[in-house]
């Protein structure tokens, strides 16, 4: 056996890119950063940067997210209230024309939370917004002006991974204040998933599954009408039956 060459090997990098979604004026948005380098200098594309020498993938996905966002990621051993945003690993792509520099590796994050500010852009970029999904998506499917290099499949990879989780695990609360009501709850998977819901089939479901929703002991009136009572995402973390996503 002849023995480790790796000169015999080309050089190729790893970087990390963030599908960030929230909820905004009831749609569901991406953060999408205008680059003001090349490649693609001008383009809109996903946040994200290459893995440093001395750090793991998640270090690297929570540090591109801190950077781009101010964001901290959330630690599921600490899991105090305010603790940061939803994430967790996609996908990974690596296609060898996915980047015209090099041969580069991306290894995609799905990155969750309530109600976002205004973005700012960081690092390389030199513009920075929230962006309804639906317009981003179309834009790819229109072969028009679309997210740099693969950037519209790791969208839609990520939305999707979005919808069809929130249909049987709590991914939904995520989208969330630590306190919402069942109607707000309910907003976000209107604006996830672009339909309509019935309200009481809606409150019967997510209140069917014991753990899944625990009230918090008050009640508000900041969605106007009379006083809804607050819940928190419980220990339940499965929902059970699952509720399908309806058919559009």
């Amino acid at each position: 056996m002849s023995p480790y060459d790796p000169s015999a090997f080309p050089p190729f990098a790893v970087t990390v890119d963030l599908v960030v979604l929230t909820v905004r004026r009831h749609a569901l948005c991406a953060l999408a950063v205008r680059r003001g380098e090349q490649p693609f200098q001008g383009c809109w594309a996903l946040p994200g940067g290459f893995v440093r020498g001395d750090e793991d993938l998640a270090a690297a996905a929570a540090r591109e997210l801190s950077e781009e966002t101010g964001l901290c990621a959330h630690d599921p051993a600490d899991p105090g209230v305010g603790n940061g945003a939803h994430l967790e690993q996609l996908a990974t792509y690596g296609d060898p024309k996915r980047d015209p520099r090099m041969r580069v590796v991306s290894v995609a994050h799905l990155v969750l939370a309530p109600d976002l500010p205004a973005p700012k852009a960081g690092g390389d970029a030199n513009g920075a917004r929230w962006a309804p999904v639906d317009e981003l998506l179309a834009a790819a499917d229109e072969a028009s002006e679309g997210l740099a290099f693969d950037h519209d499949r790791i969208l839609a990879d990520g939305v999707e991974r979005a919808r069809s989780k929130i249909e049987y695990s709590s991914l939904a609360t995520a989208f969330c204040p630590a306190e919402f009501t069942v109607g707000e709850l309910r907003r976000v998977y209107e604006a996830v998933w672009g339909v309509a819901l019935d309200p009481r089939n809606f409150h019967r479901k997510v209140t069917g599954t014991p753990g899944f929703l625990v009230p918090a002991g008050g009640t508000t009136t900041r969605q106007g009408g009379r006083p809804a009572q607050l819940f928190r995402a419980g220990g339940a973390t499965l929902l059970n039956p699952p509720m399908l996503r309806p058919e559009v």
